[in-house]
């Protein structure tokens, strides 16, 4: 229940910063979106219902599936790298909207 309550408040803050003009506060809601997903994967392996996946003596029905584990370990490498990108473009986008083209189509210097 607390898993899915995390989950629910992760992409409402996420919505609602996707939803503002300001670039940095749509990154940081990209950012919230991406842990909410994480969490939702990680949370289909059956995290309360089974045994940790290493040790000694594991029963093979009640170990944990390692599957959903691989998937949010590569979903943070990607989202890790968007979260680069979104910054790159919101810094670069920002500096052009503050040196944008004078009335007459010319860029100014800077």
């Amino acid at each position: 229940m607390t898993l899915a309550l995390t989950v629910g408040a992760l992409v409402a803050g996420a919505a609602y910063l996707l939803l503002q003009r300001d670039l940095l506060r749509v990154v940081l809601g990209a950012v919230l979106l991406s842990h909410a997903v994480n969490l939702l994967l990680f949370s289909s392996g059956g995290v309360l219902r089974r045994d940790e996946p290493l040790g000694a003596d594991l029963d093979p029905a009640t170990t944990a599936d390692p599957l959903p584990q691989a998937f949010v370990l590569t979903a943070i490498v990607i989202a890790f790298a968007i979260t680069i990108y979104l910054l790159v473009l919101a810094v670069t986008g920002r500096r052009q909207d503050v040196a944008g083209p004078d009335d007459d189509g010319r860029e100014e210097d800077a």
